[in-house]
């Protein structure tokens, strides 16, 4: 892989990336509720799922997932529904203040619970496997070693997806103040909400190559 190729996938994976999807819009709705700091677990399931399915990718589980009858199916539709489910949630959540100190609280939003939250949404979306499979092979020198080009690539994409979600918390961070109303919160919730049904929607028309 020479410097012009990386810095063409590094651009690219740049745009990509800051594209609001399911991962960036949880990483923003998680600081907003919690802070950035809090949302840092989040940010740390996220990027372990997408690592993990980026290695699966590179290891080749992409073209045996394709060579399985109904597969990226299954997944594709486990994946809307969490995302239906997510969005779901945020329209019904409570406005009202809460004791930051109740035990049910603390429970829900610990440091554990939070990374759950993230790798969850991020390894149900089977879109990056497909992704991975199309994208990175373009980037790809088939007259080197494939593992350490995969290994660039990967880190790149991993710290470029890092940055934006703690560019997403940041912002997420400075909207919370503004978020103190419960009518105006209510009114966040309900948008983010529907539009975690609508990447649903997106996923569940959309098609597996």
């Amino acid at each position: 892989m020479t410097l012009q190729t990386w810095w063409l996938y590094a651009f690219a994976v740049f745009l990509l990336s800051g594209t609001p999807g399911p991962n960036m819009l949880h990483v923003m709705t998680r600081s907003v509720e919690l802070g950035f700091r809090r949302s840092l677990a989040a940010m740390a399931g996220c990027m372990l799922a997408i690592a993990l399915v980026l290695a699966a990718s590179a290891a080749g589980l992409t073209a045996l997932l394709k060579a399985i009858p109904g597969a990226f199916e299954v997944l594709r539709y486990l994946g809307v529904a969490y995302l239906v489910y997510l969005g779901i949630k945020s329209w019904r959540a409570d406005v009202s203040p809460e004791d930051p100190a109740g035990a049910d609280m603390a429970r829900r939003n610990s440091p554990m619970a939070l990374f759950r939250g993230g790798f969850t949404i991020a390894i149900s979306n089977p879109k990056l496997l497909l992704f991975a499979a199309a994208f990175f092979p373009q980037f790809i020198d088939p007259a080197q070693p494939k593992a350490p080009q995969f290994a660039i690539l990967v880190g790149t994409f991993t710290v470029i997806e890092m940055f934006w979600y703690c560019t997403y918390a940041l912002a997420g961070g400075t909207l919370s103040a503004h978020l103190r109303r419960p009518s105006v919160k209510r009114l966040f919730n309900r948008v983010t909400g529907s539009i975690f049904v609508g990447f649903g929607a997106a996923l569940l028309t959309s098609r597996a190559a």
